[in-house]
Formats: C-alpha cells, sequence, structure tokens
C-alpha cells in the first residue's frame, strides 16, 4: 500500500512507570565506625578529630557512641565520599563499613 495514508497508533510520548525513586536523589551512603578491642577511647577521638575536622567535643561524643551502642555513623555523603572515608578510617586502624541509608 505505497502511497497510502496510514493511521498512527504509537503514542506521541512514551511514560515510564512510576518505580517510587526519584532518580535526581541517590540515597546518601553512611559511614560506620565499630566497636573493637583494640583502640583506646581517646585515639578513636582523636582520628575522629584529625580525618572530619570535628570538634573535640563532637568526636567524644562519637567515640562514646561507638563505645556503649557499638557502632556510630560518623560521616555521610555519595558512595564515593564513603568508600574513601572509610579507606582512611582503615588506614588508621578502626573498624569501619558503610551502606546506603
Amino acid at each position: 500500500m505505497i502511497g497510502a495514508t496510514m493511521s498512527s497508533t504509537a503514542p506521541l510520548e512514551v511514560l515510564e512507570p512510576d518505580t517510587g525513586l526519584d532518580e535526581g536523589l541517590e540515597r546518601p551512603w553512611v559511614v560506620l565506625v565499630w566497636d573493637d578491642p583494640i583502640n583506646l577511647m581517646s585515639y578513636v577521638t582523636l582520628v575522629l578529630q584529625k580525618l572530619f575536622g570535628y570538634s573535640k567535643d563532637k568526636a567524644h561524643h562519637l567515640m562514646l557512641k561507638v563505645h556503649t551502642e557499638g557502632k556510630a555513623v560518623v560521616s555521610s555523603g555519595t558512595r564515593s565520599e564513603a568508600e574513601r572515608d572509610v579507606f582512611r578510617l582503615h588506614e588508621h586502624g578502626l573498624w569501619a563499613t558503610m551502606e546506603q541509608d
């Protein structure tokens, strides 16, 4: 049927399914420091001050949370930032992991 007019049944706009996830907003990653039997509390406080620029009071508060609750969130951000922070904490001998918040 060359030259015949055909009506188009294809939609003008393709709608993507709503997955409930906002693609523009990636959920942040958090870095956890875990309690360990090796490092002194004063050392953990010092490392948190050094790596994250926390005040002595904030670093001490986070260290106490690690000591009493077994873990504390010490930073959050993109995946690459969290990977960097975990690596730096490991370099200082602390037990650290990351997870998506």
